[in-house]
């Protein structure tokens, strides 16, 4: 019997496991940051009636299963996008422990997932209301501390890259943010970009809003023709940006400069300096 392989498929389906209840957190805090409710001190309760839930309907997922979608006291329908949230956020978990390996990088993979939840808060929050909480951003910003100081050997950042990934995409934003008067780009879309680039450091996070304006204009071209209105959420897009970079962030950057041919370029004019010296 395999006994390595029994412990880490355990392992993986606790990790699962733990991002689904994680999830049900999530929600909380989506629903109640942007109307300024603790998160700790009020009870859930139904959107419709009030009534409080009771503790047996808070498992995640198995509960809005067995009440089918619906309030047990007034039966009005409870949105999909609860579960949905806590399923998203044990698949990308499982995902991340899988990518950097629950065994070898355990630390890195949760530090990685915590980011991932604050990203999804970013991401639903900033969809329902156009606003990004401050505090889910600095959390971002903060997870950068035990990364640099603890994960050297997972994932290698010079302090430098750290820093400069702080700034090289968020003072760009914040200057278009100045200028329109935040009709462009809010100052959540920079402080975010900044608590990330912090994270990720400055090749990754320049990789990250590559993807976001990719993703973005297309989602903005279909919105758009969908309900004629060219206004939307940039947040969400930068999640996406920033949660595909932290894992594949250093591949895509690779594949990039391979297929431009920036880095012999980098390497034929660094010669040339040295030879003319």
């Amino acid at each position: 019997m395999n006994f390595d392989l029994i412990y880490t498929t355990i392992m993986y389906i606790f990790v699962f496991l733990f991002g689904v209840c994680i999830g049900s957190f999530l929600n909380v805090c989506i629903y109640r940051l942007p109307l300024g409710e603790s998160l700790i001190k009020s009870n859930s309760h139904c959107m419709t009636c009030g009534t409080p839930i009771r503790k047996r309907d808070l498992i995640p997922v198995i509960s809005w299963c067995m009440l089918r979608g619906k309030c047990h006291a007034c039966g009005a329908k409870i949105s999909p996008r609860y579960t949905v949230v806590e399923l998203l956020n044990g698949v990308l978990y499982l995902w991340v422990f899988l990518h950097f390996d629950v065994v070898i990088s355990p630390l890195y993979a949760s530090l990685v997932s915590l980011m991932f939840s604050a990203l999804i808060v970013v991401f639903f929050m900033d969809w329902d209301t156009q606003l990004i909480n401050t505090g889910v951003v600095i959390f971002i910003g903060v997870l950068a501390i035990p990364k640099y100081i603890f994960c050297q050997r997972s994932c290698p950042t010079t302090l430098t890259s750290m820093i400069l990934g702080a700034f090289i995409i968020s003072i760009p934003l914040l200057i278009i943010s100045l200028v329109s008067h935040e009709k462009a780009m809010g100052m959540g879309d920079v402080y975010l970009m900044a608590a990330a680039g912090l994270f990720l450091g400055a090749q990754n996070i320049a990789v990250a809003m590559l993807i976001a304006l990719i993703v973005g204009s297309i989602c903005g071209i279909i919105l758009k023709r969908i309900n004629g209105d060219s206004v939307f959420a940039f947040g969400p897009y930068l999640s996406v940006g920033i949660a595909v970079s932290a894992l594949y962030g250093d591949k895509i950057a690779q594949w990039y400069t391979d297929f431009t041919g920036i880095n012999e370029m980098m390497e034929e004019t660094a010669a040339l300096i040295t030879g003319l010296f």
